[in-house]
């Protein structure tokens, strides 16, 4: 029979590192994935979005973007050549201008837009990602 094992006490946290954790749990969002599909669909589309559509979607897009990125640090993609490329090229086109005239936002917002599935689809073939939705 093995001793038992010595396990160390478990002792709080400061009040700073506590309030650092709060303060992340409270600015956490997790994915919708229904809006980040509908999104695709809305960008990717044949139909081309409206000017007056255009800077909400690149919101939202970013916000898709950030947390996948997101998802892929937490899951370790970062080991995968593929999702390394992915992860770069997402933050490289999350945080580009949105250009002013119209059909040059259009295809900003489509670069974003693929960037966001391809990232996705790489982050479902490694399996991390859970159910979507």
């Amino acid at each position: 029979m093995t001793p038992p094992v010595a396990v160390a006490q478990w002792a709080p946290a400061n009040e700073e590192t506590l309030a650092t954790l709060l303060e992340g749990v409270r600015r956490w969002t997790p994915l919708d994935g229904d809006g980040l599909l509908d999104d695709l669909g809305s960008v990717l589309d044949d139909a081309v979005p409206g000017e007056d559509e255009v800077e909400e979607l690149a919101e939202r897009l970013r916000g898709h973007l950030m947390r996948l990125v997101d998802i892929a640090v937490g899951d370790g993609a970062e080991e995968d050549d593929e999702a390394i490329r992915l992860i770069r090229q997402a933050r490289e086109v999350r945080v580009e201008d949105m250009p002013g005239e119209h059909w040059k936002a259009v295809g900003h917002l489509r670069r974003m837009a693929w960037a966001t599935n391809e990232l996705l689809e790489r982050l479902g073939a490694l399996g991390c990602m859970r159910k979507l939705s």
